[in-house]
């Protein structure tokens, strides 16, 4: 009985794992392709993400899958909204400057909470992760191609945190976001090129 009841929460919580990559790498693979199916798939994903964390005590990261599911509406509304070619454009250096300063501030008060008012588990490292995830994920809302270079810095932070939290299919699966986002780096380079030339043929 006692073997039962230590290996059932083990159980559900590995298919809980499974089930949460396995949605969320089909809405990242989607993402570097430009495809509109990102946006529901990411929602399934996140809200499995969200009760996969809250029972690792990564209550950042749990609070950015909510976040994370009302801009994939959001995402959803806007691409939706868009016809012809899907243009992709880059954002001004100062105004990434100045997301990336406040995102550190942000992440410093917020861990500084996390850590006195809570049990959270690395909470710095997890206030980092939940703010430049946002950044990055506001940036895929409005196709800028730097959103990319945010969410490889989000993964490279992410896969060591994870793993010490032993979600080793979750690392895993991170991993290959890493990779993917050089693919999607590499993609929406060809579309903002496509786009000035369209502009300038014009």
């Amino acid at each position: 009985m006692a073997i039962t009841e230590l290996v059932a929460p083990l159980l559900t919580l590995t298919a809980l794992e499974y089930a949460a990559n396995g949605f969320y790498l089909l809405a990242v693979f989607l993402a570097a392709r430009n495809s509109i199916h990102t946006w529901w798939l990411g929602i399934i994903g996140c809200s499995l993400f969200a009760v996969l964390f809250f029972q690792v005590q990564l209550y950042a990261e749990s609070m950015l899958m909510l976040f994370f599911i009302a801009t994939n509406f959001i995402g959803w509304y806007q691409w939706g909204r868009q016809s012809g070619i899907k243009q992709v454009s880059s954002s001004r250096i100062s105004r990434l400057l100045l997301y990336t300063g406040v995102a550190l501030l942000v992440t410093a008060a917020h861990g500084f909470l996390l850590h006195n008012l809570t049990n959270a588990y690395a909470p710095y490292v997890d206030s980092s992760i939940l703010m430049f995830s946002l950044i990055a994920q506001f940036l895929l809302m409005n196709r800028k191609l730097e959103t990319w270079w945010f969410w490889l810095l989000v993964n490279t932070i992410a896969i060591p945190l994870y793993i010490s939290r032993e979600l080793y299919v979750t690392a895993i699966v991170y991993c290959g976001f890493w990779f993917n986002a050089w693919y999607g780096l590499y993609l929406w380079r060809k579309l903002s090129s496509q786009a000035d030339e369209l502009v300038i043929s014009r």
